[in-house]
């Protein structure tokens, strides 16, 4: 019996290795096919498995296949890459991205995977025989795409507006791939907004990215091997199901929930080196523009693929394992140690603090007096300088606060819309369904106008159930205290956090400005 043939991209990431490893114990059903940067680490990950399959390694780029193997060793910016990986494929699974911190710093290359790389993946499946009605795809979006969540609107659902944050690039990209999966001819596609992976080790994400982020802000995350595993799962999904052609939050679901605070202060407590009152001031920390929130809908890819397994405790005990032995030798001298557990906290402090002065640190923006970081994250010098210390007049730390529902704008639990329907959802967003008939598909394109006058094509699912709109309104630049004066369903997650009397406007530019 012929097996399906499955191209996995991005296997050498977190979620992606995890996926490959559930793949490879499915190679007795599925062939697989990987596109990898032919670079040494990739190059030494992926021996081990080219040899059990009988393969010869080769040093540069090239195909090298055999047994159901093959890897197809190039760039996934090259159409001529990955024409060559959709060879007979009849699923494609996109773990791909170029994420922050790196992508700040190399906005092009965001650009370049994040959406001509998926752009590429979409033309060379639309190109296959009978591809667009055949092979499903399966694309990996990011929590990024609805940016600030914090207190009352902390829970979201999939066709909240999205609202990349100010400066995130990254998030900007992550958008433009997603609109690009679901305008397309493909059939068989879903979306998977993926929340924070939590990887094992926990110091290879130091970076002043760190203080971007609200220490109240609400985190549902997942562990890589419960992403990576779920991502395999879809590949029982079939063609008839109801799954495909949507948008889904991945998360690890409600078990998986915890404030920022609680997690920086457990993951620096379980390595050893106290807590966050200890270790950070409260001023390296920003009050507002970052991304993460709960989800009301996680439990709905769930009920699909099955990978919810890993709380948080499940996540701890991971960390407490895969600590360096450093740390884990730190750990036990300095219980026994007061004098040696100063030093330490001193060391880890001044590290910290180290971090939050480079060029992508508030201590830097505030130091350089760059006004355009400090309105974005903090409002104004003002009350940048009004932050108190430790333990006065703390942020709510209720894990479970009262929450509210963001407005779609149309009836929702309205069984079959109609053209006034769409009309209703586009004049609350500012702005006009142009087109005067509809076949109530909600993936038929349609002509649409914003507040600003932009006029533009897109499918109804795309505007009322996914939560984009206007893609020339899109960032950069970032007018967001305008646009909220005229649309009133971006309204709800921008005047949260940003006075009525806020006027800001960061030019196109203006993420370059941290650019190495």
């Amino acid at each position: 019996m012929k097996h399906e043939k499955v191209l996995l991209l991005g296997a050498s990431g977190s979620m992606g290795f995890e996926a490959f490893k559930n793949l490879w114990k499915r190679r007795h059903r599925y062939d697989i096919v990987l596109l990898l940067l032919p670079t040494k680490k990739e190059k030494k990950m992926f021996a081990p498995f080219e040899k059990k399959m009988g393969i010869k390694s080769i040093q540069n780029k090239g195909v090298v296949e055999g047994n159901g193997f093959k890897i197809v060793w190039g760039n996934a910016i090259n159409y001529s890459d990955v024409h060559e990986a959709c060879k007979g494929i009849d699923w494609c699974l996109s773990t791909m991205a170029f994420i922050s911190p790196a992508a700040d710093r190399d906005p092009e290359k965001a650009k370049s995977v994040n959406v001509t790389a998926i752009k590429n993946v979409i033309k060379a499946i639309e190109s296959q025989p009978n591809g667009s009605q055949h092979i499903k795809l399966i694309y990996t979006g990011s929590v990024a795409q609805t940016g600030d969540r914090l207190e009352k609107i902390h829970m979201g659902r999939v066709g909240d507006p999205l609202n990349p944050s100010v400066f995130d690039y990254y998030a900007i990209t992550k958008i433009m791939g997603e609109r690009a999966v679901i305008e397309s001819n493909i059939k068989h596609w879903v979306s998977l907004r993926l929340t924070f992976i939590m990887i094992p080790n926990v110091f290879s994400l130091l970076d002043p990215i760190l203080f971007h982020q609200p220490i109240n802000t609400f985190m549902e995350n997942i562990t890589a091997r419960d992403a990576g595993r779920g991502l395999i799962n879809c590949l029982d999904i079939p063609d008839d199901s109801n799954f495909w052609r949507k948008v889904y939050n991945m998360s690890g679901g409600p078990s998986c929930r915890t404030t920022f605070y609680d997690f920086f202060n457990k993951n620096m407590e379980i390595c050893g080196l106290g807590n966050i009152e200890e270790l950070t001031e409260r001023n390296w920390f920003a009050l507002r523009n970052f991304h993460m929130q709960y989800f009301e809908d996680s439990f709905i890819l769930n009920d699909y693929i099955h990978h919810w397994r890993d709380s948080m405790n499940d996540y701890y005990k991971i960390l407490k394992k895969n600590r360096p032995q450093y740390l884990k030798l730190i750990s036990k001298i300095i219980k026994h140690s007061k004098t040696l557990k100063k030093i330490v906290q001193k060391a880890t402090y001044d590290r910290l603090k180290k971090l939050a002065m480079e060029k992508s640190g508030p201590l830097y923006w505030v130091n350089t007096k760059n006004n355009l970081r400090i309105s974005a994250f903090f409002r104004d010098i003002e009350t940048y300088n009004s932050i108190p210390k430790w333990g006065i007049d703390m942020p709510s730390m209720d894990p479970e606060p009262e929450w509210m529902r963001l407005n779609h704008g149309y009836q929702e639990d309205k069984f079959n819309l109609t053209i006034e329907d769409l009309n209703k959802a586009a004049l609350f967003r500012g702005g006009q369904c142009n087109s005067i008939i509809w076949n109530g598909n909600m993936y038929s394109k349609l002509t649409w106008r914003c507040a600003f006058g932009h006029e533009f094509s897109a499918r109804p699912f795309t505007i009322i159930k996914a939560g984009h709109w206007c893609p020339k309104c899109l960032p950069p630049p970032w007018n967001n205290d305008e646009q909220a004066k005229l649309n009133p369903f971006f309204a709800q997650v921008w005047r949260i956090n940003h006075r009525e009397d806020e006027n800001n406007f960061y030019p196109p530019d203006c993420y370059l400005d941290i650019v190495i």
